[in-house]
């Protein structure tokens, strides 16, 4: 555990100094993977809202293709769970008890993509956030009743860590998208 908070730590400082604001063009790829796999349907993509020096994800309502998809955004709820609830733009959003930003809740939806925030990943696509286990506790969960949820990590790509140490509770995730490209 120490490690990692260490790791964690360092990454963060990284980040923050070296943050800049992403164009819409760092989520193109997404865009076009996301155009491949569903086609022409409709598909319920979970993200965040920024803070903390992450990865502006609001660039991607930029996009009307994404911006028509079914929005979903996360919620902390009693005992330190997380669940994603319907958000559009521009609609007003609550600050919860971590200062974050989150949606009112409604009826809460499973989706079928989760942008995941990290602060550092590896080459096997493992990830460390902050260390209060909110998605590795949804994913866990979750991963086990739908398998079809995508799971993707967003980071710049010099958030990359050799090798993480990792636990049981870690889960893995399908893809990483950087400013370098999703892989």
């Amino acid at each position: 555990m120490q490690q990692k908070n260490l790791v964690r730590k360092k990454y963060y400082l990284i980040r923050k100094k070296k943050y800049y604001e992403v164009s819409k063009n760092f989520f193109s790829p997404l865009l076009n993977f996301t155009k491949l796999k569903f086609k022409n349907r409709k598909f319920k993509l979970a993200f965040y809202y920024p803070s903390s020096f992450e990865i502006n994800t609001l660039k991607l309502l930029e996009f009307n293709y994404i911006s028509n998809q079914n929005l979903l955004l996360p919620i902390i709820e009693k005992n330190n769970s997380m669940n994603f609830f319907p958000w559009k733009k521009n609609e007003v959003l609550q600050v919860n008890k971590y200062g974050m930003l989150e949606p009112f809740k409604s009826k809460k939806n499973i989706p079928d993509i989760i942008l995941v925030p990290l602060l550092v990943f590896d080459k096997y696509k493992h990830r460390l956030g902050y260390g209060k286990g909110f998605y590795d506790r949804y994913l866990n969960k979750y991963l086990k009743k739908f398998k079809n949820i995508l799971t993707i990590g967003v980071a710049f790509s010099f958030q990359k860590y050799h090798k993480l140490p990792v636990n049981k509770k870690d889960v893995k995730l399908n893809y990483i998208l950087t400013e370098q490209g999703i892989y």
